[in-house]
């Protein structure tokens, strides 16, 4: 079996890297699996560099497409005629698609309409918030895959909802608690530790994207307002968003609990959540990780995809609303947070089973 990689930004590397792992053991044992993994080019990181794939053991991809830029449409236009174009020269199995970005939906739809089957990782997830980009390329994806590796029971219904067979869904684990846990004991202490001399659990980190919290600069100066009058005066480690800072710039807010530093790299990055009292946060992913690490969770947004890291895991939504703010920090200081237990199948091994699979529907 032939498989097609596809990865479009910085995180579906991270996905995409287990799987690799997965195919390259089963090719030592002898197996009838080989890959190749597309670069759609859609994120363009400038972090993402020789040092990015060696430290995550992630292959260098076997081709770029170059979709970067333009607006979404454009961006899914560009992606399909590239792709297009690949796959018609270099026809495979499978194409194998990973998360929620455009470049997971643009191939999908390539795939589908060259008679190529799609599988899904990470399939069924929702949070019914259609003003997201991600929940369209979601949903059509979905609609297209021929095979969906879950991360949960919920996601599993779903799907079953959507009209999947019960044949098509194979409920695997969670491909980033693979990374996750193929990295932990490699995390890097990053050097702000020693500059803002940070001590473990007594510091929180931040991280904000997302439009609903970012856009308006009112709204984002009363978030952050909010969290550092309410810390009781630790430090708040905020790694900035490019799409953040240049509203962030405008805002005049002084306190010197408060540290803007650098987007990180995963390993850096990871080690400051592992060792913080709390995260705050609006991301998706950040969610899944704290709740693997034990970490409590406050998370900036009215709904969740992930709502297993709510219901099992240590993140709580409170909405974009600043005044929820102190209430969940009042709650987190006073020793009141949940503890939290792991998904089932969030154990490192998700792309294995996914790879035991594949060998058996070929």
């Amino acid at each position: 079996m032939n498989i097609t990689l596809i990865a479009g930004a910085r995180p579906n590397f991270m996905k995409i890297a287990p799987l690799i792992h997965a195919i390259q053991k089963a090719q030592n044992q002898g197996k009838d699996i080989s890959f190749c993994l597309v670069h759609t080019g859609q994120h363009y990181d400038k972090n993402m560099s020789d040092t990015f794939f060696e430290e995550l053991n992630i292959p260098k991809p076997d081709v770029n497409l170059g979709c970067g830029g333009g607006t979404q449409a454009e961006q899914t236009a560009a992606i399909m005629v590239q792709f297009e174009k690949f796959l018609m020269q270099h026809p495979t199995d499978l194409v194998m698609v990973v998360g929620d970005v455009t470049s997971t939906m643009a191939c999908s739809i390539v795939a589908k309409k060259l008679c190529t089957k799609v599988a899904h990782v990470e399939a069924g997830i929702r949070s019914w918030d259609l003003t997201m980009p991600e929940e369209i390329n979601r949903m059509v994806t979905d609609s297209l895959a021929d095979y969906y590796f879950t991360t949960s029971d919920v996601a599993n219904t779903n799907l079953r909802r959507f009209g999947a067979s019960e044949e098509q869904i194979f409920f695997v684990g969670n491909v980033m608690i693979d990374t996750l846990l193929a990295n932990r004991s490699r995390f890097v202490r990053p050097a702000v530790c020693d500059q803002l001399n940070l001590q473990p659990g007594q510091y929180l980190m931040l991280t904000m994207h997302r439009p609903a919290n970012v856009d308006e600069a009112d709204k984002l100066k009363r978030l952050m307002n909010e969290i550092v009058t309410n810390v009781h005066d630790l430090p708040v480690v905020f790694p900035i968003h490019p799409r953040t800072a240049k509203i962030f710039s405008e805002l005049s807010i002084c306190a010197k609990n408060l540290h803007i530093v650098d987007p990180m790299g995963y390993l850096e990055f990871n080690y400051l959540v592992e060792h913080s009292k709390a995260v705050i946060t609006d991301s998706g992913g950040i969610t899944e990780e704290t709740t693997v690490m034990g970490v409590p969770c406050i998370t900036l947004r009215d709904n969740t995809e992930r709502p297993e890291t709510c219901t099992i895991g240590t993140n709580e939504l409170i909405g974009t609303n600043p005044d929820n703010i102190k209430p969940a920090l009042d709650r987190l200081f006073a020793g009141q947070w949940k503890k939290g237990d792991i998904p089932p199948l969030w154990d490192g091994h998700t792309a294995e089973r996914i790879v035991e699979i594949l060998l058996k529907i070929k």
